[in-house]
């Protein structure tokens, strides 16, 4: 039998301390985290930009909100994992370098729908057009709510564009005065429809 005035230490001392437990293992969490993550901030790989790799035109970012807007990202990843049946069914393997202009990420590992990563390109304008207006049209088995409120009517203002590359530039995105200024023209009498597709069919088009 244990001796109730002998002196606890050690392991038993922190097991039997739920306060003293607690701190050890945040503080265990918080060193690991740094030990990942501290890293990566100096990784050339995981910092610079693919070749090739170009920041989202006015039109292109527009969508991309539209996109994130009506949560296509809650079906659709845009992240293809290093593995023989991801590359298989959808190109090459996902790269930092791809989305170091993306804010934020679209990853993820939900796909009730295709991985979207090396879409772009992959169908016509039309095929997206009619897609996106219902998806039953040339895919009867799909399972994606169709999005005809997008088009004709639901047209982009112009006025909004600019802001939003002006804020992404301070992040590291480079857009120069040009760009900026000439936004809203690029987007003028497009509709919500027309930018979500000129989205779709740049993503992953920067790596060959």
């Amino acid at each position: 039998m244990a001796n109730p005035n002998q002196a606890v230490g050690g392991h038993e001392r922190i097991e039997t301390s739920n306060f003293l437990m607690i701190v050890l293992i945040l503080v265990a969490i918080l060193f690991g985290g740094l030990v990942e993550i501290v890293p990566l901030f100096f990784q050339r790989s995981t910092t610079q930009p693919v070749e090739g790799l170009k920041p989202y035109t006015a039109l292109q970012l527009a969508g991309r909100d539209v996109y994130i807007r009506e949560g296509c990202y809650n079906c659709h990843s845009q992240m293809i994992r290093p593995f023989r049946a991801e590359t298989l069914r959808y190109g090459p393997y996902s790269t930092a370098g791809e989305y170091v202009y993306d804010h934020p990420f679209q990853w993820g590992s939900k796909r009730t729908g295709p991985d979207l990563q090396r879409v772009g390109g992959k169908y016509s304008d039309e095929w997206h057009r009619i897609h996106m207006n219902n998806p039953r049209d040339l895919v009867p088995e799909s399972n994606m709510p169709a999005y005809p409120w997008l088009a004709p009517k639901a047209n982009l203002d112009p006025a909004d564009v600019a802001p939003k590359m002006r804020a992404l530039r301070v992040v590291g995105v480079p857009y120069t005065d040009d760009e900026i200024a000439k936004a809203a023209e690029a987007v003028k009498g497009k509709n919500e429809l027309d930018a979500v597709i000129d989205y779709l069919q740049v993503l992953g088009t920067a790596r060959k």
